[in-house]
């Protein structure tokens, strides 16, 4: 028999994230893949023992929508709008992506969600132009070594509306392959273009794919003008909304639209910093909480914003505390207490991100029999010591220099702020190398828009 690995996290603040608890100062116990006990544990042998003292110990943070393949463009887009996001990474740069960049994408996509603590990704993979392209992809995640949804999505003739045409049936071949096993560290899904990116018989053969394949369904809507125009509706009446789909944005949906995901169990994922530097429209947080719809946060595409939860956190719970306190001076009353507290929006980065993606069954929450994807942060470091409140440190004052330790399925990822396997200066040396490919490959570097332009 092989003997279990035992891991025993001793004295930390534990915000096990289990809705009505409170934080705790306590021990958890890791034995392979699980959490094993928390509490007061005084009789635990043959453990390695890790001094958790002065630390906050919670979920690992979930991501529920980031276009990973973009990594290695970072920060090109800060200064775009959602039309010259289209024009640009989809007109120009996405088209000239071979197999090698959308794995030196997702590969630092992965790894830099784990130096952050976010141990689970839902990967929305829309440049797919190739079964080579979903193969890298594939392969990145596996070595990045975090926890991830795949979502198969489009090419970028698909989403430049090139080609009309259905999306691929090559999410079978991993279906039936690679992507076959849903406890899998690594699982399959698929990223459709929606009513807002497609035509309503496409979404109708997109969604029936993944309901033959068994497959969860993530989409974008409500994101901008065209996300007003009742996309939402017509796939009701097509019959095609239901509790195995993820609605991200939602931004520009009608009360009556969030009612019908309301009602048809769905689940929804906003990216606040993102919507509000593109123009998505106006956060969407508050309607679709009220709703009882799980949501979740995400950092989106790391071409405009951080690629950390810390500031997602942060940006959520600023605009909708200021769009509330507007709305009530604007009809000359003011607020008796805040509208969404840091509970709320840690659950949206943790248990709420976890049924965000149908995987709450086995992480975002501290809990015996759950999968051990375990945060440790630093709280005696000057931004968060003196620690009063560790839900309120975690979401107003912690950041990336912060997290000490990642655990994914038990096993340390990153420890002492280093990561324990990965060999990060290959990670950015790849993506190094992709980079200045694309650049060139775009013949992008000498125009306005490009940072680079600026640079001679």
């Amino acid at each position: 028999m092989p003997v279990s690995k035992r891991i025993l996290l001793r004295g930390g603040w534990l915000v096990t994230m289990v809705p009505g608890s409170e934080p705790f100062l306590g021990d958890l116990l890791i034995e392979d893949e699980r959490i094993a006990s928390l509490g007061q544990l005084d009789n635990v042998s043959d453990a390695e023992v890790v001094d958790a003292r002065g630390r906050i110990v919670l979920p690992g943070l979930v991501d529920t929508h980031r276009h990973m393949w973009q990594s290695a463009l970072r920060t090109i887009a800060c200064d775009w709008t959602l039309g010259q996001y289209f024009a640009r990474m989809r007109g120009q740069l996405g088209g000239v992506f071979r197999p090698e960049d959308t794995f030196a994408g997702t590969l630092l996509g992965m790894v830099e969600a784990l130096d952050s603590g976010i141990t689970t990704v839902v990967d929305w993979s829309h440049n797919l132009n190739g079964p080579d392209h979903a193969d890298a992809a594939w392969d990145a995640l596996l070595q990045g070594g975090g926890r991830a949804l795949f979502s198969y999505g489009a090419s970028n003739d698909q989403a430049l509306r090139k080609d009309v045409s259905p999306q691929t049936r090559d999410v079978a071949r991993l279906r039936s392959g690679v992507g076959s096993d849903d406890r899998a560290r690594v699982t399959l899904g698929m990223a459709v273009r929606g009513p807002e990116y497609s035509t309503i018989e496409n979404c109708v053969a997109d969604w029936g794919l993944a309901r033959e394949l068994g497959l969860p369904v993530t989409v974008h809507v409500g994101g901008g003008l065209r996300g007003a125009q009742g996309g939402v509706a017509e796939l009701g009446a097509r019959g095609l909304l239901g509790p195995d789909t993820t609605y991200v944005h939602c931004n520009m949906l009608s009360d009556t639209e969030l009612d019908m995901l309301a009602d048809a169990g769905g689940r929804a994922s906003v990216s606040p910093e993102v919507e509000a530097n593109m123009g998505h429209g106006p956060a969407a947080t508050a309607r679709l909480r009220s709703r009882g719809i799980p949501t979740g946060l995400s950092a989106d595409v790391c071409t405009n914003v951080g690629g950390d939860l810390f500031g997602a956190m942060r940006v959520a719970i600023a605009l909708q505390r200021g769009a509330d306190h507007a709305a009530a001076l604007a009809r000359g009353d003011t607020l008796a207490e805040v509208s969404l507290t840091a509970r709320d929006v840690l659950a949206m980065a943790t248990v709420d991100g976890a049924r965000a993606c149908g995987l709450d069954d086995r992480i975002g929450t501290l809990e015996v029999g759950k999968q051990a994807d375990v945060l440790m942060l630093r709280a005696d470091m000057l931004n968060l010591a003196p620690l009063s409140d560790p839900v309120g440190a975690v979401v107003h004052s912690a950041g990336t220099h912060n997290v000490e330790s990642v655990y994914v399925a038990g096993r340390p990822v990153k420890r002492h702020g280093m990561f324990v396997d990965l060999d990060v200066r290959s990670v950015s040396a790849r993506a190094d190398a992709s980079h200045d490919y694309l650049m060139g490959a775009a013949r992008v570097a000498d125009q306005d828009w490009c940072p680079l332009a600026h640079q001679a």
